[in-house]
């Protein structure tokens, strides 16, 4: 792979020539995709005063800062063509799942492969539903936090938390083949850990809520839906009898379903990174909420909401426009790294919307948004930057469910376990076992240097060369 050749190479291989040395190199395409180690081979002598640091004599690395095209596993669970516009899970497109389908059903899709016949189903949501509740120190673990924490700081660390009860789920005290043997009582055993995660998504998810309303916490209750239970849990303050409104029910299904996995987006990215260590689920788990947790994913329904609390009246919409091409204000809830044109789930979120607002009433901030679309849809600046309006203005639909702003992120976060767990499944099953990503950096440092005593030092200062002085309040 990669060996140099005298041929001119196969149709579907890629030729090429290295100019420091005139050596010709053949690396063959699969799938519309090369091997990066194919690269190691193209090694050549240093130059003349050249770092040894590049290491130029055991062969090139590929540089792709920010994983713009790089590829790090084979995949079977989301497709997506951003330039088009095309979401899929295992094949099927995001629009027939919204209509017809649901979160549990699609979890069930995502995880397995395979839409899941009746008795399939009712199994999996079962065992879901059933798994819901948290042992009784949980309600203490979360009470531990001050009531104006963020919701994410309480999810992520409850989700690594869970882990702490769970010892034969551990690689690290059951020994690292745990969930890549692939043999019944394996797939048992991680089955059971999916089952959990799902399940208990939604309830701490809850405890989170509450903590911030200083309620008691709700146990999952028997008889509803996945996201029904979810709504009563966070919602009921001891009404008989009472059962949440199934438009908005049906309303957070259809958004837990759009957000259930994304393919290797950064937090998906980052549980497989974790995972590849062989940890538990429970800590992979904690290290994608921490992921999503950041304003350039989860965050960004959030910052969408503040961005249009801050322009106000759509009267204020053309000002902010140009602020915006001035670079005086950042534009949330447009453009996208991967949709190029729209997002499919946009359309969804629309029809979602106007459902829900019926219900509700129209969000003051809609009217703010919606001038603030067609102003960014008519401006040369936005439509040549391909900047498109996302996902993210579901955070109007969560707003008008009384959802506060900060909870947003949680409601990305519940249903992306979904996704995550997908990913991580997959990982643990793939052909050939795991191996643990160390990717490569290009080391551009100091060079080796004597270690100097202290007095004999020259001091270096400036901008980012020293602590800041931070004041201390006693």
């Amino acid at each position: 792979m990669g060996r140099p050749t005298d041929s001119a190479g196969t149709s579907d291989s890629l030729t090429v020539r290295d100019n420091r040395t005139g050596k010709v190199y053949d690396v063959p395409i699969v799938d519309n995709s090369i091997p990066a180690t194919a690269f190691k081979n193209m090694k050549a002598s240093f130059v003349p005063g050249e770092r040894p640091e590049n290491e130029t004599d055991k062969g090139l690395r590929v540089a792709d800062k920010g994983f713009l095209n790089t590829a790090v596993i084979r995949s079977e669970i989301t497709y997506i063509d951003g330039e088009a516009g095309i979401l899929r899970y295992r094949g099927y497109p995001i629009e027939q799942l919204a209509l017809h389908s649901s979160h549990l059903e699609t979890a069930y899709l995502l995880i397995y492969g395979a839409l899941p016949s009746k008795a399939q189903l009712t199994v999996f949501q079962n065992e879901v539903l059933h798994h819901g509740v948290t042992h009784a120190d949980a309600e203490q673990f979360c009470r531990s936090f001050r009531y104006d924490a963020h919701p994410m700081a309480i999810l992520t660390s409850a989700f690594a938390y869970l882990g702490s009860y769970y010892g034969e789920a551990n690689p690290s005290l059951q020994g690292q083949t745990l969930y890549t043997k692939g043999d019944p009582a394996s797939l048992a055993i991680m089955d059971k850990q999916i089952y959990r995660l799902i399940g208990k998504a939604t309830t701490l998810a809850a405890m989170a809520y509450r903590v911030r309303q200083g309620r008691d916490f709700v146990p999952p209750p028997t008889g509803l839906s996945y996201t029904g239970s979810f709504l009563y849990q966070m919602d009921h303050l001891g009404e008989e009898n009472y059962t949440p409104n199934p438009v908005l029910e049906k309303a957070l299904d259809v958004l837990f379903l759009l957000h259930a996995d994304h393919e290797l987006n950064a937090s998906a990215t980052t549980v497989l990174q974790t995972g590849s260590s062989l940890v538990d689920p429970y800590s992979a788990i904690a290290a994608g909420c921490a992921s999503l947790y950041g304003p350039l994913h989860g965050g960004a329904n959030e910052a969408v909401i503040r961005m249009l609390i801050s322009i106000g009246k759509p009267e204020n919409v053309p000002a902010f426009i140009e602020a915006v091409k001035k670079r005086e204000k950042v534009l949330s809830g447009f453009g996208h790294r991967v949709y190029k044109t729209s997002d499919p789930r946009s359309f969804i979120v629309r029809k979602t919307a106007d459902e829900v607002f019926k219900i509700t009433g129209k969000d003051e901030l809609l009217e703010t948004a919606m001038a603030l679309h067609e102003a960014a849809m008519k401006d040369e600046y936005f439509v040549s930057r391909k900047l498109a309006p996302n996902v993210d203005f579901c955070g109007l639909i969560y707003r008008a469910m009384g959802f506060p702003l900060d909870f947003f992120p949680v409601l990305f976060a519940v249903p992306r376990v979904v996704g995550w767990l997908a990913h991580w499944r997959q990982l643990m099953l793939q052909e050939g076992g795991v191996k643990i990503w160390r990717p490569r950096q290009i080391y551009v440092g100091a060079g080796k240097r004597d270690y100097v005593p202290i007095n004999e030092r020259v001091t270096v200062e400036g901008p980012k060369k020293t602590p800041s002085a931070i004041s201390h309040s006693g």
